[in-house]
């Protein structure tokens, strides 16, 4: 089984390390394709019209002056093409509902089911009051990848999970296969002259029960499953 990790933060980011640490287990093939510098919220994005950088770092490992997107279809059509799964995260902020949309975690798998390769985007909500155990984090994806691989999405679907951001001490999260939330992300905006600054509270999203948001936010593990079309 080969694995491609992938995410939006980096190849330099401590999610991707963590997601390495949490497939150790699953698979001896395990080839990170990430991007070479941060790209949060950039969706759905590609590169065509100029040439992307690849750095081979190691025999497993490559940064790719591109986005995730990009980072996907370099893996499967031309650094490693024989790809059993795509992951992608562990992103650093949650990516719930309506933030399919936004992200580059989400797209780089939503690019992987575009050419009938399963995948799984993993994300950790994150509380600006507390840090990210990171080793925690790799302990919870690891559980939740060997249960995940064991049913791969049918086609044109990948799976999305959203990991919560607990206190030190808290009872272990539950895993809630739950809806996505279709409410939209809070909108408020700073004004500085000519400027507008986003100013939104992500923690104040629509909490309808039973969606992905209110099951992470209520501190148990939310997994969905996207549909391309």
């Amino acid at each position: 089984m080969t694995l491609i990790l992938t995410n939006d933060d980096s190849i330099n980011a401590p999610g991707i390390a963590a997601l390495r640490e949490a497939v150790r287990g699953l698979s001896e093939k395990a080839i990170v394709v990430a991007p070479q510098t941060p790209l949060s919220g950039c969706g759905h994005q590609v590169t065509t019209h100029h040439p992307i950088a690849v750095e081979k770092r190691s025999e497993t490992e490559y940064a790719v002056g591109g986005m995730p997107a990009d980072c996907t279809r370099l893996a499967l059509y031309h650094l490693c093409p024989e790809v059993t799964w795509v992951l992608s995260g562990i992103n650093a902020g949650g990516n719930m509902g309506v933030d399919r949309y936004i992200s580059g975690t989400i797209a780089a798998v939503r690019e992987a089911a575009f050419h009938g390769i399963p995948g799984i985007a993993i994300s950790h909500y994150l509380d600006r009051q507390k840090i990210i155990d990171w080793q925690l984090a790799a302990r919870w994806t690891a559980d939740i990848l060997a249960k995940l691989m064991q049913h791969p999405p049918e086609p044109y679907c990948f799976w999305n999970v959203n990991l919560p951001h607990l206190d030190v001490g808290s009872p272990e999260p539950q895993v809630v296969f739950c809806e996505l939330s279709n409410e939209p992300l809070p909108l408020n905006y700073r004004i500085e002259g000519d400027n507008v600054h986003y100013i939104g509270d992500y923690q104040q999203r629509d909490r309808t029960p039973g969606t992905d948001v209110d099951v992470c936010f209520s501190g148990n593990i939310a997994v969905t499953k996207i549909r391309l079309c």
